[in-house]
C-alpha cells in the first residue's frame, strides 16, 4: 500500500531508539523527509547512519535538542520551523511507589512526556491551519488507560496525552489536520530491555522467564502475552501519518496487543 508521504515532512521526538527510531525508518521507508532527534548529536548520527545502512535512499535530517525543556523546544524549532507531520514520542518511565515519587520526580516526567508535545504542537499547529493540512500524533500508552500501580506517575502522564490529542483534534475541527493518539502496548524497547533485565537480574532468573512472569502478574489481560515489537507500533503509526488516514480524528487508536477490551 502507497501511504502518500514522499512529499510529507516529519519530525519524531525522542527518535535514536526504540520505537521512536522503528517510526523513523518506517516514515523514511514510506519515502518521507524525517527529522530524527535526540538529546545528543551522536546519538542523533548514529540513529541516522542504522537507517541509511537500510534505506540506502532514506531522506533526514538530524537535529539535537532536549525537548522537555522550552530551550531545547526554542533550539530545535529555529533548525524547523514548519513540519507536516509531529510524532510526539519522546517520553520515560520508571517503576516507584506512589508515596516514593517526589515532587520532581512528577514534573520531571511531566515535562518530557507532556510538555514536549503541548510545546511543539503550540508551534507547529499554526502552519498546518494555514496550510488546512498535517498529522499530530501523540504516542501514549495503555496505562494512560490502565494505571499501573508501579508507576502511577508515568501512567498519569500517558493519561495527558490521550486528553491532548482529543482536545487538538477539537480545536482541529473541520479542517484537513487530523489530531490523534496512540496506545501501545508493553513493547521491546531500549529502556524496557534495560527495565527487564534489570528486574530478572534481582529474582535470579533469566529475561525470557522475566517476560513471562512479567504478563502473567502485571499484564495478564494481553492476548499476545508477549513484548510487542517496535516495527509493530511504527506500522500503526505511519498509517495514522498518511492522507489515507484522513477519517481518522481525535481517536485513541490500540496496538497493546488486545489487553484493554472493552465493548463499544
Amino acid at each position: 500500500m502507497d501511504l502518500q508521504l514522499q512529499d510529507k515532512s516529519a519530525l519524531v521526538t525522542g527518535s535514536t531508539a526504540g520505537i521512536g527510531f522503528a517510526i523513523a525508518e518506517r516514515l523514511a521507508a514510506e519515502g518521507a523527509t524525517v527529522v530524527v532527534n535526540g538529546r545528543t548529536q551522536e546519538r542523533v548520527d548514529a540513529a541516522m547512519a542504522l537507517i541509511t545502512d537500510q534505506l540506502a535512499d532514506a531522506k533526514l535530517r538530524g537535529i539535537a535538542a532536549d525537548v522537555s525543556t522550552a530551550a531545547g523546544v526554542k533550539t530545535l524549532v529555529a533548525q524547523l520551523p514548519d513540519v507536516d507531520i509531529l510524532v510526539n514520542n519522546v517520553g520515560i518511565f520508571g517503576a516507584k511507589d506512589f508515596v516514593e515519587i517526589s515532587d520532581e520526580d512528577w514534573q520531571n516526567v511531566f515535562d518530557i512526556n507532556v510538555m514536549s508535545a503541548i510545546r511543539l504542537t503550540r508551534h507547529y499547529l499554526p502552519g498546518m491551519k494555514a496550510r488546512n493540512s498535517g498529522r499530530l500524533i501523540y504516542m501514549s500508552s495503555e496505562s494512560g488507560t490502565n494505571i499501573p500501580v508501579e508507576m502511577i506517575h508515568y501512567g498519569l502522564s500517558k493519561t495527558a496525552l490521550i486528553a491532548l490529542a482529543a482536545g487538538v483534534a477539537k480545536d482541529c475541527a473541520q479542517t484537513g489536520i487530523t489530531a490523534n493518539s496512540i496506545l501501545a502496548g508493553p513493547t521491546w524497547s531500549e529502556g524496557v530491555s534495560t527495565f527487564v533485565g534489570e528486574l530478572a537480574e534481582d529474582k535470579g532468573i533469566t529475561p525470557e522467564e522475566m517476560e513471562q512472569e512479567f504478563f502473567r502478574s502485571a499484564r495478564p489481560t494481553s492476548l499476545l502475552q508477549r513484548f510487542i515489537k517496535p516495527e509493530e507500533i511504527a506500522n500503526l503509526v505511519a498509517y495514522t501519518a498518511s492522507p489515507l488516514s484522513s477519517a481518522t480524528t481525535g481517536a485513541a487508536l490500540r496496538v497493546e496487543g488486545g489487553l484493554l477490551i472493552t465493548l463499544p
